[in-house]
């Protein structure tokens, strides 16, 4: 949430219910908000109506709220000789709402998520008319020191809606979370799959017995010039494929074998024959009968 909250007038009422909370319960999302020296809270009109499911702002303003309860930015903060707030968000002729006009925003909402902070809105309205008045009680926490103002307890039916909410919001992000985890496998499985199609196609093309056009030291050192062998490791590895992969037309060890012949661990060899594939030096055409993968140049 991003707020621009101008300081408070000494003499201005300190709210009962964080006004934060309240909009959170109203309308499902954490808005932005001035705070006037007077006390007075007004929120950008198009974020209350994005949140609420409106179809446009203008429409929803002119169905909904007075003019009285809505005014421009720069009216607003020019009111108390204020600034705009900085950001690319905050434009002068910006619609604001102050508390009024976005619960009047609410009211006419028809989103099931309002439904709570309705009914409660409708209760305070009965018990005010049945008994007169309608108050908060006091949370009954220890207060910070000596002429802080007296907190009260938040309405259960808007912590309630709070509670949900964010509950909500949890979930989603872990629903959202679970279904890009199940996208990158899928990915994957596909990835995999293409290249092995690709690698088929290649090897059904490859023409029976086509003799090498190069030697090993001319192979080396072409994949030398165009930097495709850039590591110690890696270079092991080449130069002792090389000969087999210009003298045959597949060439297939172990990586145990590769690892003895180059003295590198078989960890290391794996990751120097992933790279060498991945810079086209050669390319995967199989597995032998004993699981040694079998490799072929790209001609």
């Amino acid at each position: 949430m991003s707020e621009y909250d101008t300081p408070a007038c000494p003499e201005s009422r300190q709210d009962a219910m964080d006004v934060s909370d309240f909009v959170y319960a109203a309308t499902g999302a954490r808005v932005r908000r001035i705070t006037l020296p007077n006390g007075e809270h007004w929120f950008p009109a198009a974020d209350i109506c994005r949140e609420l499911g409106y179809t446009t702002t203008r429409k929803a303003l002119l169905d909904h709220v007075p003019e009285g309860r809505r005014e421009l930015l720069e009216t607003v903060t020019g009111s108390h000789g204020l600034g705009i707030p900085a950001g690319r968000e905050w434009r002068r002729d910006l619609q604001m709402v102050d508390l009024q006009g976005l619960i009047l925003l609410v009211n006419g909402c028809t989103k099931p998520s309002s439904l709570p902070y309705k009914k409660w809105a409708s209760e305070v309205i009965v018990t005010i008319q049945r008994e007169g008045s309608y108050s908060l009680r006091k949370a009954g926490i220890p207060l910070p020191g000596p002429g802080a103002p007296m907190a009260y307890a938040m309405p259960t039916e808007v912590a309630d809606t709070i509670v949900r909410l964010e509950e909500r919001n949890l979930r989603v992000d872990e629903e959202y979370a679970d279904l890009r985890r199940q996208e990158m496998r899928l990915f994957g499985r596909i990835a995999d799959s293409l290249e092995r199609i690709a690698d088929k196609l290649d090897a059904g093309a490859q023409t029976p017995g086509e003799q090498p056009t190069l030697t090993a030291d001319e192979l080396l050192a072409d994949w030398k010039e165009r930097q495709l062998v850039v590591t110690g490791d890696i270079w092991a590895v080449a130069a002792y494929l090389a000969p087999a992969l210009v003298n045959s037309a597949v060439a297939s060890y172990p990586l145990r074998v590769i690892a003895q012949r180059t003295g590198l661990t078989e960890h290391r060899v794996h990751d120097s024959l992933r790279m060498l594939l991945k810079r086209g030096c050669f390319r995967q055409v199989g597995v032998g009968t004993d699981g040694a993968p079998m490799y072929t140049l790209r001609r």
